[in-house]
């Protein structure tokens, strides 16, 4: 092959529109446009299959396959010579290119046309530069190279998770430079992702959750594949998808405590990437820009590499909290909270949800571990607890070995710091932590 996919990729973008060429049995040609390629790798690259036309006719008729790409970078053109292999009409392959199609119909004005019917996979046999000028590739804007080692190389100096999050998120601000992007882990137990850590937004959004397979962001953790698209479309909106889908289900009364995600209220471009470990999925990274096209194939596959450094990095580091000893348990029987007008905390066991007064929380399991400590607080005085002690408290449930309990902890000290309401968690040590309580509690449970 005299021309390798993977350095034209820029061709697959389809920001100049491709050509098909069949024929029919009787050697009738047929040129056709085409919406999408999808690369996959250096072998193989996938066709989105939209409508039963002439086009599809010569394909299942084993009609030989030629695609003509033009890149927008340099002007170059290429001939492909590609092999029909099968169709498929389910999982991470076709889900990225539903929405990139979903991104591509709705930029053209084309929503109510363009569905994707399946993805197409053909094996590539011969690629040629067609003869003719062209002009050089402008220098890209970042060397994703240089940036993932430096990134890397900045994870591996975090001593905890908090460090973690900060320099993951400070990294693809400084070395990728994105400057919207948003960081949420895996609830397991209940099918959610809840927001750890974000940037660049007004509000963090700390605690705001969507449902596993809504919007681009659940797609992508629900297929554990990164899921792309270069413009505007509502269809995967995912706020607005979050509360449609809350409604669906018949948990309306969810929404009173469904804290806004973070977002761009017009996002363009999006990329979610999967973050998993042990074939075990620990969250997603989610990036997005104003911009048309503003991530192409370098940045997915700069963000792919990061997000599994970031994966081991957080598995680490979620071993090591856990391994600590736990010390003899000891009551803090000195600790009094500051005078003051009393702070109501309102539990409701159906889902674990809290209220300070009459302003909501958090919930699920981070509202039961709060629940618990805050309890033992006020019975016994207790200040200083263990990572190791929670996972075995029978009250906070946890819903396996494999649930990340140091990100909920970070998750109840954020959303504890936001509200400012006198109630402090502090990392003491190693898989310890410290809380502070500055005013008289009164616990209500419902």
């Amino acid at each position: 092959m005299s021309v390798r996919i993977e350095t034209i990729r820029e061709c697959l973008e389809g920001i100049i529109p491709g050509h098909i060429a069949t024929c029919d049995a009787e050697g009738m040609p047929n040129l056709a446009y085409f919406s999408q390629v999808q690369y996959i790798d250096n072998e193989h690259v996938a066709l989105s299959y939209q409508f039963f036309n002439r086009t599809r006719q010569n394909i299942l008729g084993h009609s030989p396959v030629r695609l003509l790409l033009t890149s927008h970078l340099t002007g170059a053109q290429y001939w492909l010579s590609l092999q029909y292999l099968r169709t498929e009409t389910a999982g991470p392959l076709f889900e990225q290119m539903k929405a990139k199609l979903a991104g591509i119909a709705s930029h053209e004005g084309m929503s109510g046309v363009f569905r994707l019917l399946g993805s197409d996979i053909y094996r590539i046999l011969a690629i040629s530069q067609v003869p003719g000028p062209t002009v050089p590739p402008p220098p890209p804007p970042v060397n994703y190279l240089s940036a993932l080692r430096r990134a890397s190389g900045r994870l591996g100096g975090c001593g905890n998770l908090e460090c973690l999050l900060e320099t993951a998120l400070d990294s693809l601000g400084s070395e990728f430079g994105i400057d919207h992007v948003m960081l949420l882990m895996h609830d397991e137990g209940r099918g959610r992702l809840y927001t750890l850590a974000s940037r660049g937004y007004p509000e963090s959004g700390v605690g705001s959750e969507i449902p596993i397979g809504a919007g681009i962001i659940g797609i992508c953790a629900r297929e554990r594949a990164p899921i792309r698209i270069g413009f505007m479309t509502s269809e995967y909106t995912y706020g607005r998808t979050v509360r449609d889908s809350i409604a669906a289900h018949g948990h309306a009364d969810e929404l009173e405590t469904a804290i806004p995600l973070p977002g761009l209220p017009h996002a363009s471009s999006q990329l979610a990437v999967p973050i998993t470990v042990v074939d075990r999925l620990l969250g997603v990274l989610y990036v997005e820009s104003v911009a048309n096209l503003h991530f192409g194939y370098d940045d997915e596959d700069a963000l792919v590499a990061f997000a599994a450094q970031l994966g081991l990095a957080m598995h680490h580091h979620q071993q090591t909290e856990e391994l600590v000893e736990e010390p003899p348990a000891a009551e803090d029987s000195g600790h009094q909270p500051t005078a003051g007008p009393p702070l109501l905390i309102r539990h409701f066991a159906a889902n674990d949800s809290l209220f300070l007064d009459d302003d909501y929380l958090i919930k699920g399991v981070a509202g039961a571990i709060l629940w618990a400590m805050l309890t033992d607080f006020v019975e016994r005085r207790r200040t200083n607890f263990t990572n190791k002690g929670l996972r075995v408290d029978s009250r906070i449930r946890l819903p396996g070995v494999s649930d990340n309990l140091e990100a909920r902890l970070v998750l109840l000290q954020r959303r504890l710091d936001e509200r400012g309401a006198g109630i402090k968690l502090a990392k003491s040590g190693r898989g310890r932590f410290s809380l502070t309580v500055e005013r008289p509690l009164q616990l209500v449970s419902g």
